[in-house]
């Protein structure tokens, strides 16, 4: 089961990160976000969809920061 949480958080990644433009800085932050959360919910040892909430959220909150550093340059 923990394989298939891991193949799964890799093929995510891979996909946001297949981007054919550069990404911006809110962009970064959400994929930034996410993985950490994701990483931290399989960590914990969370079920299924703690772990994907906890990706969910971090990427909201990376992609709020990402923006906010994006617009004070």
């Amino acid at each position: 089961m923990l394989k298939a949480k891991i193949i799964s958080v890799l093929a995510a990644a891979a996909l946001l990160g297949g981007c054919n433009q550069p990404m911006s800085t809110g962009e970064k932050g959400a994929l930034v976000g996410g993985a950490l959360g994701t990483g931290i919910g399989l960590a914990t040892g969370g079920s299924f969809g703690a772990v994907v909430g906890a990706g969910l959220i971090g990427g909201a909150v990376g992609y709020l920061g990402g923006t906010a550093i994006g617009n004070s340059k």
